[in-house]
């Protein structure tokens, strides 16, 4: 009895708890049933966003309206854009000095020996006349010179036709320079000549250029050698050999007597015939070359009237050698012992720095002359003749009397009142 009841009691409490899982699991699938499932989810996203992004209808007059106002925006961006170009071009211009070159020039030295040869092989060959070649070549030494040259003068170059044209044995080459204006006269000045003792003129500009440069001292002793003892003009080469003699005193003799072992002395102190040769070359000489030892009469050694005028140029205008040298080169030529040409035609109140040369076959005279009236000017004149014809030394001196009175009353004067 106990025991049914008991049992009875169990399946009636075992029924109870059966039913209240039933209940919760019915209230958990009701549950679930109200959570949306991923696919469901997917999908509402989809069809909000769609929804928020279609696109709406436009109507044409729209899509016009919209077209305008692209062009305008445009234009406007484009507008401000070159607003704001303008504005830093102009900072940038007012910030240069206009009167200078926007881009510098730049030495490119490996350039220049390219380029020349670049421009020559794709331009066609034109003939040019010898004449206007001359020409060209003289202004561009001319302006190496930083003198103010200016023109050719015609009327004293025709003086000059005239009096060669009375000396049809000999062959004139001349070149004349106004200091004071840069009027020049080239008459055949650039061909080049035999340079007898007028090289001696270069070498004494090296000679007191490396002075300048503290190279060689006016007091040091030179000797003479074997290879210096040469013939000709000059006593110097009499004295006998490892005689020793100052620098300036050998530098002075090579111009004042034109001795030939005194320039050979300093050929050698300054390095020998190639150096001074490439230094010529530097300063702008094209045709002065010394080939031999002097006294070279067979005329190897060269240069041209117009090397020798543009060099005394320079000198006068302080290049090359100080100022100190200058006038010590201007105190020793004016010294020259032989004064058979340019001098014959210069008036007495005037002064003259130059060297000549005399080959037989060949005179020249090149100098700088003050005239009394304070115009400075050079002067270089070579003449080709027959051997040691006297009527070339009458040809240079008419040159030089022409050129003289031509400087001295070619610029009209103002006649000027003094005040009392």
């Amino acid at each position: 009895m106990s025991i049914n009841l008991s049992h009875t009691h169990g399946d009636s409490k075992y029924n109870q708890q059966k039913d209240v899982n039933s209940q919760k699991s019915k209230k958990s699938k009701k549950d679930l049933q109200r959570v949306p499932s991923r696919r469901n989810v997917r999908a509402k996203v989809v069809r909000n966003t769609s929804s928020i992004y279609a696109q709406p209808k436009i109507s044409s007059s729209s899509k016009s309206a919209n077209i305008v106002n692209q062009v305008i925006n445009t234009i406007f961006r484009a507008t401000i854009v070159g607003v704001g170009i303008g504005t830093l071009f102009g900072t940038f211009l007012a910030s240069r000095d206009l009167t200078k070159p926007l881009f510098p020039e730049i030495d490119l030295t490996f350039l220049a020996k390219i380029l020349p040869q670049t421009q020559e092989s794709n331009t066609k060959k034109v003939a040019i006349p010898v004449e206007k070649m001359q020409e060209e070549s003289t202004k561009k030494n001319l302006a190496a010179t930083k003198v103010n040259f200016t023109k050719e003068d015609a009327k004293l170059k025709k003086k000059f036709a005239t009096l060669t044209a009375k000396y049809p044995q000999h062959k004139v080459s001349a070149f004349f320079v106004d200091l004071d204006n840069g009027v020049y006269v080239n008459s055949d000045g650039i061909k080049p000549f035999p340079a007898a003792s007028t090289i001696k003129i270069p070498v004494l500009v090296a000679f007191l250029e490396d002075v300048d440069a503290g190279k060689i001292y006016l007091d040091e002793q030179l000797t003479l050698t074997k290879s210096s003892q040469v013939s000709g003009s000059g006593g110097m080469q009499y004295a006998g050999l490892n005689h020793k003699y100052s620098a300036i005193h050998t530098a002075t003799e090579m111009i004042i007597s034109s001795d030939n072992a005194a320039t050979e002395m300093i050929i050698e102190r300054l390095g020998g015939r190639d150096k001074l040769n490439k230094r010529f070359e530097k300063w702008g000489l094209e045709s002065t070359v010394i080939n031999n030892p002097l006294p070279d009469l067979k005329g190897t050694n060269t240069t041209s009237a117009r090397d020798l005028a543009i060099l005394l140029a320079k000198v006068n205008q302080g290049q090359l050698i100080s100022l100190r040298s200058r006038d010590r080169l201007m105190d020793i030529m004016t010294r020259t012992k032989t004064r058979t040409l340019l001098p014959q035609g210069i008036e007495s109140g005037a002064m003259i720095a130059h060297k000549t040369g005399d080959i037989g076959t060949v005179l020249g005279d090149a100098g700088i002359i003050d005239m009394p009236t304070g115009k400075r000017y050079v002067g270089v004149v070579f003449t080709a003749r027959p051997y040691n014809d006297v009527s070339a030394r009458t040809l240079i001196q008419d040159i030089s009397r022409s050129a003289y009175q031509h400087f001295k009353w070619y610029i009209p004067r103002s006649n000027q009142k003094t005040k009392k």
